[in-house]
């Protein structure tokens, strides 16, 4: 029976086990071995990160002809209108080409727990949340669709990989699941 483990990657946290600059790292919080991440969050990312033992699991998660859908909370700063997302959801031309149709609403301020260091405010310049839901998992992507309608991401948190979720999940936090 393989491992899964579901981590809420805390902002700074490097989506891997050893850094030679000593960064924060998953080894800072899972004390396991053996146990490898299924897919990425970027340093600056936050949220949902599958951790597995299996390698065939890690596949499935991975593989872009697997098409996984991950669902994020993503505040931008400035106020998305209609046409932007239909803009995502028809797919938006990035410098790697055109990415596949995504899902995406706005949706109230989520009760996250606070960022440090906080996310930038500037009083005369508005923020959004979007959800957005993608199945590619190119380099940046989600920050790069918000960056190309005008609109750049301020916080990125991961809260679905598949149908695996964060739930109540703190920063730091995780869990194990025998898959």
């Amino acid at each position: 029976m393989a491992k899964l483990i579901l981590f809420n990657k805390p902002y700074g946290v490097l989506s891997q086990f050893t850094d030679k600059a000593q960064r924060p790292v998953l080894a800072d919080y899972i004390k396991m071995q053996h146990i490898y991440p299924a897919g990425r969050l970027d340093m600056d990312s936050e949220g949902l990160l599958l951790l597995t033992d299996n390698g065939a699991l890690a596949h499935q998660i991975t593989h872009p002809l697997k098409r996984t859908w991950k669902t994020y909370r993503v505040q931008v700063e400035g106020k998305p209108q209609k046409q932007d997302l239909v803009r995502l959801r028809n797919g938006l031309a990035l410098k790697d080409g055109l990415t596949l149709p995504a899902k995406a609403r706005i949706i109230s301020p989520p009760g996250v727990w606070p960022r440090q260091p906080p996310v930038r405010y500037r009083a005369d310049i508005p923020t959004s949340w979007l959800e957005i839901r993608i199945m590619e998992g190119r380099n940046r992507q989600v920050r790069r669709m918000t960056a190309a309608l005008g609109y750049p991401t301020l916080r990125l948190i991961r809260v679905a990989v598949d149908h695996w979720q964060l739930l109540d999940l703190q920063p730091g936090q995780w869990k194990a699941l025998s898959v």
